[in-house]
């Protein structure tokens, strides 16, 4: 049986082979992908060097330490402490993953695993719908919603409950609570939607094997779908806090607007975000208060920056713990 032979063209070449003029897309395509990737670290640092040099005169006339730990924002009085600012700025994105997290990953888990076939893309709709209403929208359905109706049951908590760290006293309308809720409510979308491609990805030979040890649903995804997920959830979670430490109008209209840190969750307070976008436009002519607000902006920058390394580093951890052991020791005595 004779072999086949590839044409072979006029100049020598096979038909297989590639011209000199079609190879010279690849170094292009590479150098322009290397060029984009340079652009963006390039944007980055130019960010953070336009910050501090904004910020520089709030920074020289308050002090670096005394900017970040002082609990005092008076800018009649030109004392610019941001404590009160980063604390309402945790608070409020603890709050929302403490609430939004484990309800996104149910609501992916209930979709992937649980709900019938005919029912997931309505629900994946209906969920991921939640990213398009405006966060203004979320901010006045708090004034007008969640503050009037939650405050009766807020007050009832903090009564009953206030043997507990960070509750009691009396219950403000606008507070941290109803800010955190507000937060865990806009980042399930995100939350949700990884988790789902996440939770999607697991073989479904894990699964099978798990139930057909003996495993219920319910234990095969506890034991065999969340670890498989676990640095993908995790890395949901971070994303969901960047985008809870970043959210402004929201905000701004349901936390109260107080610069002073709160005893307690139903207390009033304020973050780095809704400073910005409340004081910038009185602070145009004074450069010592513009600066300050560029000094708000630069930790949320850098704040935003370190949850981003954060996030990578647990993700890591997550997929070193939920990957399998690569060496088995022998058995001391088996074998011959």
């Amino acid at each position: 049986m004779a072999a086949t032979t590839p044409d072979v063209r006029r100049d020598g070449r096979s038909i297989l082979e590639r011209s000199p003029s079609a190879r010279r897309a690849d170094p292009l395509f590479r150098a322009t992908l290397i060029a984009l990737a340079a652009l963006i670290l390039a944007l980055i640092a130019f960010f953070f060097v336009y910050l501090i040099n904004k910020a520089q005169p709030a920074l020289s006339h308050q002090g670096v330490l005394s900017f970040l730990f002082t609990n005092d924002w008076n800018p009649s009085k030109q004392i610019f402490g941001a404590w009160p600012l980063v604390a309402g700025t945790l608070i409020s994105a603890a709050i929302a993953l403490v609430i939004g997290v484990p309800i996104a990953v149910a609501t992916a888990l209930f979709i992937t695993e649980l709900a019938p076939r005919k029912v997931r893309s309505p629900l994946i709709v209906l969920v991921e719908l939640l990213a398009a209403v405006p966060s203004v929208v979320y901010g006045l359905w708090g004034i007008f919603v969640l503050i009037p109706k939650l405050k009766p049951a807020e007050q009832w908590f903090a009564d009953s409950f206030d043997f507990l760290p960070f509750v009691g006293g009396h219950v403000a309308g606008p507070n941290y609570f109803i800010a955190g809720l507000i937060l865990a409510i806009m980042i399930l979308p995100i939350v949700s939607a990884i988790s789902r491609e996440v939770i999607s990805t697991v073989p479904p030979d894990l699964k099978e094997a798990s139930l057909a040890l003996g495993a219920t649903r319910w234990e095969m995804i506890r034991m065999a779908v969340l670890p498989y997920s676990r640095s993908g959830i995790t890395g949901a979670a971070m994303l969901g806090l960047g985008r809870a430490i970043g959210e402004t109008i929201a905000v701004t209209l349901v936390i109260g607007n107080s610069p002073t840190i709160g005893k307690q969750i139903f207390d009033q307070g304020y973050t780095l975000a809704a400073v910005i976008a409340n004081e910038f436009g009185e602070a145009a002519n004074d450069k010592l208060h513009a600066g300050a607000l560029f000094a708000a902006g630069l930790v949320l920058f850098v704040l935003t920056l370190l949850i981003n390394a954060a996030a990578r580093g647990l993700v890591r951890r997550a997929e070193r713990s939920s990957r399998p052991p690569t060496k088995v020791k022998a058995v001391p005595g088996a074998g011959a």
